[in-house]
């Protein structure tokens, strides 16, 4: 079958503002561009929302609930993923720990670890964990560590090629870079359309593909291993719908995050995707 031709998409803020903003088509990098993109100055003020789930420890309400329920069992997978990538534990940084939970766990297991978040709030749920995370990437500067993870933050980053490179920079010789990132090419995605909850403009500057994703790194990092997030199907398809109809939940949500998923199995084309890369390999 044909591919279609990819044209820009009008998107909404369902959960702050209320603006609309173009997807414009990269062809070069395979990806979409939330265009215009905010000042940094004006951006805080697009996650300043109680329903900002990865900003607080929220459990109360539907989607809060599910959330966290995903989240607490989804924490030991990343771990295992990490320690298996690299063999044992080692030194980790997480860049937009969001309230720490995921370096708590994998302190828990031996790890050494550092995280950034720029958002405050959420940096002070973590601290009372017993997390302390810095403010900014540039407070690590000059630092090596043995794996980087960045869970659903990419998207979220201003200067995305300048990222990419000191992300790089970061990694010892034969560290890991993991990146998990919404994919815009999934079933779920095509089906909402300008509804679809991972869009979430204007907090995500960037929509990748699986082939941008292969594209906007430096040569020396290798994709190695890429993994389903099965579970965001469900959830953003959840979301997706209640910004669709107005419904607070929906089976029918259920049954296009099972689809897709199902259809992912042969078009591997699933909602999100883990990034495994290893540098110098």
């Amino acid at each position: 079958m044909k591919e279609q031709k990819q044209v820009d998409i009008t998107v909404k803020d369902f959960l702050v503002s209320g603006e609309s903003f173009t997807l414009k088509y990269d062809a070069e990098r395979e990806m979409l561009i939330t265009t215009p993109q905010p000042s940094a100055a004006s951006l805080p003020s697009y996650y300043e929302s109680e329903d900002y789930i990865s900003h607080t420890d929220k459990k109360k309400g539907l989607f809060a609930f599910l959330y966290q329920t995903v989240k607490t069992y989804s924490l030991k997978n990343k771990v295992k993923l990490i320690s298996e990538l690299n063999k044992s534990e080692g030194s980790l940084l997480d860049i937009g720990a969001g309230t720490g939970d995921f370096l708590n766990v994998a302190k828990q297991n031996d790890w050494t670890v550092s995280g950034i978040e720029v958002n405050k709030q959420a940096r002070n749920l973590a601290e009372k964990k017993g997390i302390n995370l810095l403010e900014e990437i540039e407070n690590v500067a000059g630092k090596k560590y043995d794996v980087i993870t960045l869970w659903h933050v990419l998207e979220h980053i201003p200067n995305l090629e300048e990222t990419c490179q000191k992300l790089e920079s970061l990694l010892n010789d034969t560290g890991h870079l993991i990146i998990a990132v919404p994919n815009y090419k999934s079933f779920d995605a095509n089906y909402y359309k300008e509804y679809w909850a991972a869009f979430d403009v204007p907090r995500h500057l960037w929509h990748f593909s699986q082939d941008s994703m292969k594209r906007i790194f430096p040569k020396n990092l290798k994709l190695v291993k890429t993994k389903p997030m099965l579970f965001d199907s469900f959830y953003v398809s959840l979301l997706s719908e209640k910004y669709k109809t107005g419904a607070s939940f929906s089976l029918k949500a259920f049954w296009i995050g099972f689809k897709s998923n199902i259809k992912a199995k042969r078009t591997k084309e699933y909602s999100s995707l883990i990034y495994c890369f290893k540098k110098g390999s």
